[in-house]
């Protein structure tokens, strides 16, 4: 008999908060003959279920504008027509024309596209995935599961990517290799890049090879196998590998530079869901949007609809509120904490007091000798406080260690260049309030250290206490077991959400601060070595470990649904960090709902949750009128004609997860389905905020069979 199991809701309480209001569009006023990108919406051919691609693109093409050579616009507008994501197309298109297109027949909507943004040797570790026991071995490391990544490509040549020891591709796969043959394998089965936005004013196809880094690294996240010797600049030395060893990596090149514009992201979402994968993983986003004007929400939609899980990075706008993307309740929503480990380097000043910090970059032949301490702002001027370029070419900082302030929109990187050319001889970066103890290991360009914002205080309050002040840095190296950990982000965004407050978001926290994974170049110049790893921060590297994660059930578990293992991951989060107590913010003081979701990933709990909650596609129907929006707008995201006839509040979503306003009673109702032991027993477990009480009924539960499902309020 089944050991009783505990089952909960995970429930936010919104005492107060008010509603921005944000614009629809962000983009000016495109003039009269100018050409912009549209993202058009149509009804499907009547009386058409499956239309070919060609007959498809016709039917696209009787919605546009006929040119001629020689006109000012000669080329031929449509971009890409969509077969699985939405109903519609992408075109190049001035205002006069879509004024046109609105008067024909099966013409929904029409607006400029959006640009998104682009948002480990230890971290699967940290998880409690281990090579030789436990639910990495029961999820035979994802195997037969096919992970799609959209990003800015991949480096094909790197070691995690090696198709060794790597079985076939499922047979339903049915995508492409945009590579030479020998490029792709086992492990990389498929990349295609999609740049017809990108690059409008050429007809000339760019591979799938990433010349940034970001797509290698989030890739390899998920799904790199295992690499010995692994390291940067020397520290965290270990073995690299990524979630789901096993699985298959599909890559969608649809970001070439620092934005991935939304036509694009789209054939790279529609050419997934064709190509057949299991799990999409996406590491972009923009600012909150009602779900019929997002794109990446409209798309997931549909691979939602196909089986698809959808992963997606929260953004990186914290610490402050509603500053929350990707909320859309068929997508995982994903925030950023840390891991235990730090690449220690230490600030030490002339009275002896020394402040830990962090560097990737760890010279040896650095003196421990004193040197002049100088404040990059003692001048007065904000640019020269934030080290910005050229701001330091008045202020003395020859053969110093220089304090500079984070922030200013200026890069971590570009302060220590700037410190560098200046002739400083290393670099003190120091928090802004906002970012309290949240610090990065960077690959910086001279000796530095990030430190926190009240060691930065203390280091200002000396530099005034002395004529002659001095510090120097102490590299320490790599340094495992920081009880506090895992530790909210400063920069990981916060809820509520805008678009759907009634919704707890993001969903989960997992590691997105200082992950070790594969880069496409050599950070020390050296060209010799091919075993080249980065250290990088972001939502956009939590988000692909739990894309792995996604993986590695959907191994496991290959029948259950994209909401029931994302109910699996939310109901086994774990609540309380290394130490055993609350898990913290960038101040360290208890992080809330709105930034840890329902806590930080678990892998080997999540694959024995006992109950879910699930949700088919069509509940969600109900859910989004009940947001208000009308017929046209729910059928957008549905990809079908729709009418509002039933609608129910965002709290009776079959959601792991509700908020509640304070000020009255209400009751709230989850439907649980038994996917632990046929013959189980379940009791409730409630704690109570503060001043609420809660009841939930029946307090106990009682299965005979896998798959029997009950009701609870």
């Amino acid at each position: 008999m089944a050991l009783p199991k505990l089952f909960y809701a995970l429930i936010a309480i919104l005492s107060h908060f008010s509603t921005l209001a944000v614009a629809d569009e962000l983009r000016p006023t495109v003039g009269n003959g100018n050409l912009e990108t549209y993202i058009v919406h149509v009804k499907k051919p009547e009386g058409r279920v499956d239309v070919q691609l060609d007959d498809m693109r016709s039917y696209h093409q009787s919605f546009l504008p006929v040119r001629t050579a020689g006109s000012s616009a000669d080329r031929q507008p449509l971009l890409y027509s969509y077969r699985n994501v939405i109903s519609g197309f992408s075109a190049r298109l001035t205002a006069e024309e879509v004024e046109a297109m609105k008067e024909k027949d099966g013409f929904i909507s029409a607006r400029p596209e959006r640009m998104y943004r682009l948002l480990t040797t230890h971290s699967p570790n940290f998880l409690g995935l281990h090579q030789e026991m436990g639910f990495w071995q029961k999820s035979n490391f994802g195997r037969g599961v096919i992970v799609g990544v959209l990003d800015t490509g991949i480096f094909p040549s790197h070691p995690s990517f090696s198709g060794e020891d790597m079985p076939p591709p499922p047979a339903k796969w049915k995508g492409k290799c945009e590579f030479k043959a020998t490029e792709c394998n086992n492990k990389l089965i498929g990349a295609r890049s999609f740049n017809l936005a990108a690059n409008a004013s050429s007809l000339e196809a760019e591979t799938p090879l990433d010349d940034d880094g970001h797509g290698t690294h989030t890739a390899s996240t998920a799904a790199g196998g295992f690499v010995q010797n692994a390291s940067v600049l020397g520290n965290a030395y270990g073995t690299a590998v990524g979630i789901a060893p096993q699985a298959h990596l599909a890559i969608y090149k649809v970001c070439f530079g620092p934005d991935c514009p939304e036509s694009d992201i789209l054939a790279g979402l529609d050419a997934a869901v064709e190509d057949g994968v299991d799990v999409l993983s996406i590491s972009l986003g923009e600012e909150s949007t009602p779900f019929y004007n997002d794109n990446i929400a409209v798309g997931s939609f549909a691979a939602v609809q196909k089986g698809i899980f959808v992963s997606c990075a929260g953004g990186n706008s914290g610490p402050f509120q509603q500053t929350i993307s990707n909320e859309a309740p068929w997508i995982l929503t994903v925030g950023a904490s840390t891991i235990d480990r730090s690449i220690r380097a230490t600030a030490k000043l002339g009275d002896g007091q020394e402040f830990d910090g962090e560097s990737v970059f760890q010279p040896k032949d650095f003196p421990p000798t004193l040197l002049p301490l100088v404040y990059a702002g003692s001048n007065g001027k904000q640019d020269s406080a934030f080290c910005a370029n050229g701001s330091l070419s008045g202020v003395d900082v020859k053969g110093k260690v220089v304090l500079c302030d984070r922030g200013g929109g200026i890069a971590r990187l570009d302060k220590g260049r700037e410190v560098k050319n200046a002739g400083g001889a290393a670099m003190i970066l120091a928090n802004q309030q906002s970012d309290g103890f949240s610090t990065s290991a960077d690959a910086h360009v001279l000796p530095a250290t990030h430190v926190a914002y009240s060691s930065g205080l203390k280091i200002k309050a000396y530099i005034n206490s002395t004529t002659s002040p001095t510090a120097t840095i102490l590299f320490k190296g790599t340094v495992i077991g920081d009880p506090l950990a895992p530790i909210v982000s400063s920069f990981s965004s916060r809820g509520p959400s805008l678009a759907t407050p009634g919704i707890v978001k993001p969903d989960i926290i997992g590691p997105g601060v200082n992950i070790i994974a594969a880069w496409p170049f050599p950070l020390d110049g050296s060209t010799n070595s091919k075993l080249t790893f980065n250290v990088e921060s972001g939502t956009s590297m939590s988000c692909p470990h739990l894309s792995g994660v996604a993986a590695l059930l959907k191994s496991a578990h290959p029948y259950w649904s994209p909401a029931a293992i994302k109910s699996a991951i939310m109901t086994a989060a774990d609540l309380v960090n290394l130490k055993g107590t609350s898990i913290v913010d960038e101040r360290l003081t208890p992080a809330d709902i709105f930034a840890t979701g329902a806590g930080h990933v678990n892998p080997s709990k999540a694959n024995d949750p006992g109950l879910v909650y699930d949700i088919s596609p069509d509940d969600y129907i109900p859910y989004l009128c009940g947001l208000g929006y009308t017929d046209e707008q729910v059928g957008i995201i549905a990809h079908r004609s729709v009418h509002c006839t039933s609608k129910i509040p965002e709290g009776q979503l079959n959601y792991p997860s509700f908020s509640a306003t304070l000020g009255s009673s209400q009751t709230f109702t989850r439907t649980v389905t038994n996917v632990g032991e046929a013959v189980s027993y379940y009791k409730v477990k409630i704690v109570e905020p503060q001043g609420v009480s809660i009841s939930v009924q029946p307090e106990k539960l009682s299965f005979t069979s896998v798959g029997r499902k009950q009701r609870i309020r």
